[in-house]
């Protein structure tokens, strides 16, 4: 039987993937996203144009901060007359990815940090107590371990020491998800996610902007010496890792990463390669929030979820310089912050 399943940040950059492979499953998914301010939502809204007119999607422009809205939400899909192929939940599920982005951002704006993705996860997660929804899949992140002492990261290490706001927040999330198991029997799957990449991905993080600087003949900016290490991960396979944490788990926090870092100024050389240019680099002293590596163990997500990387590095950046290429007058014209 097919399940409603209520998708936060459907129009962000791993939501929207997400939203298409349950489509494509047969799901019945209701999106909500407010086109926040975090990056140009012209990107979004384009993410969204994909998929909206489809006969199983139905979208709700509304921020998860008011919980008046969200209960009137809930509420409307509960009194729906019931779909003969649907189960009679209001939602069986809701895959959380709604949430302000970004660690260097979110230095400079913490109150916006913690507003989305802590009392907004709260609101979601009252909702999921008082309408009885069974699941509750939490989009975080690698970003928790901060600056960890032992790797690759592992689900039981300590995080209890974030670099940033934004991972400070993301923490707190994940900890009231627990509490709300922990009182009310919600299963819970945290995934924290390890540096997602892609086509059609957030003009903020350091893949995407280097294809667009190293395009268009712009200087790159690199904070350190360009040595440290990230886990990068393609955004089809966190969406396919995702999909496949909606089974039952009770609570359980779970890696999504490459299991291989590459070295920042690999990543670069790799483009320039591919675009057929060589970047002028100016280098930048080293941020506080910025860890120097970053990479996940995933044997967890293989045993409980099936689940491991199958799009390589390099093939992974070829398919974000096409996207890139194809959609050039578009993408060039989104604003770098």
């Amino acid at each position: 039987m097919a399940k409603r399943l209520l998708v936060t940040g459907c129009a962000g950059f791993i939501g929207s993937r997400v939203v298409e492979r349950l489509l494509r499953a047969g799901e019945y998914v209701v999106g909500v996203d407010n086109f926040d301010d975090g990056y140009n939502p012209q990107l979004k809204r384009w993410r969204l144009k994909r998929f909206e007119r489809h006969r199983r999607f139905r979208f709700h422009q509304m921020d998860i901060c008011h919980a008046d809205y969200l209960d009137g939400l809930f509420r409307g899909y509960k009194s729906m007359v019931k779909h003969p192929e649907l189960e009679q939940e209001p939602f069986s599920a809701v895959l959380h990815f709604a949430a302000r982005a970004g660690v260097r951002a979110s230095v400079g704006r913490p109150r916006a940090y913690f507003r989305v993705n802590c009392f907004g996860t709260i609101n979601l997660l009252e909702m999921c107590r008082k309408w009885d929804v069974k699941k509750f899949v939490l989009a975080s992140t690698s970003a928790v371990y901060g600056k960890a002492d032992r790797l690759p990261f592992s689900e039981e290490q300590d995080t209890s020491r974030p670099l940033s706001p934004c991972a400070a927040s993301k923490k707190a999330a994940e900890a009231m998800a627990h509490a709300y198991h922990n009182l009310h029997g919600l299963d819970v799957s945290v995934l924290r996610y390890s540096t997602v990449y892609g086509a059609a991905g957030r003009p903020d993080m350091s893949i995407s902007r280097f294809i667009q600087q190293i395009a268009e003949g712009q200087p790159i900016v690199v904070h350190g010496d360009g040595n440290q290490q990230r886990d990068f991960t393609y955004v089809s396979d966190i969406a396919r890792g995702t999909v496949a944490a909606l089974r039952p788990l009770g609570f359980e926090i779970i890696n999504l990463g490459s299991d291989q870092p590459v070295k920042l100024n690999a990543a670069i050389e790799i483009i320039s390669e591919l675009l057929g240019r060589t970047p002028e680099i100016n280098r930048q002293p080293p941020q506080a929030a910025d860890v120097p590596v970053a990479w996940a163990k995933i044997d967890k997500a293989k045993k409980l979820l099936g689940w491991e990387p199958r799009v390589a590095f390099e093939e992974g950046i070829r398919r974000a310089v096409a996207w890139y290429s194809k959609n050039r007058k578009r993408a060039a014209a989104i604003a770098l912050r």
